[in-house]
């Protein structure tokens, strides 16, 4: 028998333990290998995603089961869009993402000794940048409606495998998240965003997220034999 779904503020903190230690991982990660990389920009790259792609999958495991792990208001939107997520819940879970993603980059600054809030000053607002994000989103987004057609327990190792893969081969390293991407403004560190560039990843974002659901809808319709 299969347990009653969670409740909402039961969802709600899943969701907020999930942000929290993903956006702390993400600029912290990012802080660290900045210091260590010595300039060299490739180890600090390789450093920042080992341990985001690590600790992502860690989440999904754990915190899935309760929340479905979103950590991410375009995934939030696309749930919506599919009916596994009601409009309510979909409010309530994006503005929880951006939040508590917020105090995450907080939180790293704390550890490193740094200023609470900064401006970043990584302009990243290039027509090569925005489509790099728009091809991440949508590989996120295949990524995981795709595993959750053939095998959701897979999702922690596809998710990751996912975001590892877009940090190198897109131009805009695989932010491939709103929240993420407000709260990477905030930090004038190796993973920042200058806040004048979030309007383009943010409509790159949705528009990716867009194109992969249908596209997934398109290759695996429900009357589908295959």
């Amino acid at each position: 028998m299969s347990s009653p779904p969670a409740s909402l503020g039961k969802r709600l903190a899943a969701e907020a333990l999930g942000s929290l230690l993903l956006a702390c991982t993400v600029i912290g990660s990012g802080i660290m290998a900045e210091r260590l990389a010595a300039g060299n920009a490739a180890v600090a790259l390789i450093g920042n995603t080992l341990a985001t792609v690590t600790l992502l999958g860690v989440l999904i495991y754990t915190l899935s089961p309760i929340s479905g792990a979103h950590f991410n208001p375009v995934v939030s939107l696309v749930m919506c869009l599919r009916r596994e997520l009601s409009p309510r819940d979909f409010v309530a879970y994006t503005l929880t993402q951006i939040v508590v993603m917020l105090a995450g980059a907080m939180l790293a600054h704390v550890m490193f000794g740094l200023a609470l809030v900064q401006t970043s000053t990584h302009v990243r607002s290039s027509v090569g940048e925005g489509i790099g994000e728009c091809v991440a989103t949508f590989v996120l987004l295949f990524t995981i409606l795709g595993t959750a057609r053939r095998n959701p327990d897979l999702t922690a190792l596809t998710v990751p495998a996912a975001i590892a893969a877009g940090y190198w081969f897109t131009s805009s390293t695989s932010f491939a998240n709103p929240a993420i991407t407000i709260a990477r403004s905030i930090t004038d560190s190796f993973s920042g965003i200058a806040p004048e560039s979030i309007e383009l990843f943010a409509v790159a974002q949705c528009v990716g997220a867009g194109l992969a659901a249908l596209v997934a809808g398109t290759l695996w319709r429900a009357d589908s034999s295959n």
